[in-house]
């Protein structure tokens, strides 16, 4: 099959063999949902709240628990098998298991290894799962992996803590700095994306910063410095929140509850585990895991209608639109300004606020998928996006990529979706 172009509807492809091995359209995410509170925390444990999103998002695709018989988790608990505890919670005996744990980027490759999953009939009817409430365990004081000592366990404690760096937000920070050096980008630029974020959750009644107002780059800059060059509204937010993702075969994706949104190409990789060890501080494994989803999905940057990519800081986006290719590596800076990302801007990302003012419960990657559904099913209310190809306001997204970003700028997970019903 001849590569997808601009002119062919992206739900054409759902279901159909290809050289890619039948992984292209083979498998279609059914349903969504997600618990936020604009207070940034929930009630419940963590059990009973992801138990919750899982039922939401069943309904929301016109499935049952007993319909499942794949299930992908991650989880920063400690946990011995996070996949066997929540499938015993939830009484079912899963053919096909996941507990693949990469940070923020986790459910974009959980959604990865289901596609494929599926694609090979391992499993029928997949999800995948998220829950954290760090916001009320600081509340509660019962929030956070620590040591006796009272510091986080790992390399981390023994080769980089000792040497001032504070982390996680002190990683980000060393990439912006060499990326300011190397390339000029300015204090300025980053805040381009705060700004365009906000304007985003303004029109998300679900948001954390819903009822907060606008900003400007001048109020970003005057905001506290948290780890030069990173200013507090750099950074993200700490809240609860929980998330659910359903798949299912193509076929039989198209005779369910929501119109399917076909899990077109994928990508994942990493490049190290300590920001000590980057090989490069402005590059990530983005400029490898996006060209393969691309080239999975037979489209490119430019045929993307709406972009949700991780925003730990503002500093993770722009390195993602680098190696993404939505612009050239160093011409991020650029690329931002004048409202580009933000809802008058050519590029919509991170439409429900980001995890700069939407939510950030720890791994954001599972509310990039949440999201990015939600739009191409047009499902986003006063936030909705249309069309880039031919034109703004001709019709809903039908491309939409969901790229998580986890540890320090360490692994990366690129999906590309897209929408349609008919093969």
């Amino acid at each position: 099959m001849a590569g997808w172009t601009a002119a062919q509807p992206a739900g054409m492809l759902i279901g159909r063999m290809t050289s890619t091995g039948g992984f292209r359209g083979a498998a279609a995410i059914v349903g969504v949902a997600d618990a936020v509170s604009p207070t940034g925390m929930l009630d419940g444990s963590s059990r009973a709240l992801e138990a919750q999103v899982i039922r939401e998002a069943l309904e929301d695709a016109g499935l049952s628990i007993g319909d499942v018989d794949g299930i992908a988790v991650s989880t920063a608990s400690g946990s011995f098998s996070p996949s066997m505890e929540l499938a015993q919670h939830l009484g079912i005996a899963p053919r096909w298991t996941d507990s693949t744990t990469t940070g923020g980027s986790s459910f974009e490759v959980h959604v990865e290894h289901a596609a494929a999953a599926i694609a090979l009939g391992l499993c029928d009817v997949a999800v995948t799962s998220y829950c954290s409430t760090p916001r009320s365990d600081r509340r509660r004081g019962t929030g956070g992996f620590r040591s006796r000592a009272g510091m986080p366990v790992g390399p981390v404690a023994e080769w980089e803590l000792p040497f001032g760096l504070r982390m996680p937000l002190g990683g980000y920070a060393l990439a912006a700095s060499r990326h300011m050096a190397e390339f000029g980008t300015t204090s300025e630029q980053l805040a381009e994306i705060a700004v365009t974020t906000r304007e985003w959750a303004l029109r998300n009644r679900r948001a954390y910063h819903h009822g907060s107002g606008p900003i400007t780059v001048e109020d970003v800059l005057a905001s506290p410095i948290e780890a030069s060059p990173l200013h507090k509204l750099d950074c993200c937010l700490v809240t609860d929140g929980a998330g659910a993702v359903v798949l299912t075969r193509a076929d039989r994706a198209r005779d369910l509850r929501k119109p399917p949104v076909a899990v077109l190409g994928a990508g994942s990789g990493h490049t190290h585990a300590m920001i000590s060890a980057m090989p490069d501080l402005t590059r990530t494994a983005g400029a490898v895991t996006g060209p393969q989803a691309f080239g999975l999905a037979g489209c490119g940057p430019d045929d993307v209608d709406v972009a949700e990519l991780y925003d730990s800081f503002t500093i993770t986006v722009l390195l993602a639109l680098e190696d993404l290719g939505f612009c050239a590596k160093g011409e991020g800076g650029a690329f931002v300004e004048g409202g580009r990302l933000g809802p008058d801007g050519d590029l919509p990302a991170n439409t429900n606020g980001g995890g700069l003012g939407y939510t950030h419960p720890g791994m954001y990657g599972m509310f990039l998928l949440v999201e990015a559904v939600r739009q191409l099913r047009g499902e986003a209310e006063d936030r909705q996006v249309r069309r880039r190809r031919g034109g703004r306001g001709d019709g809903l997204p039908e491309v939409a990529v969901a790229h998580g970003c986890g540890g320090v700028l360490s692994s990366t997970s690129t999906l590309v979706l897209g929408s349609g019903a008919t093969a």
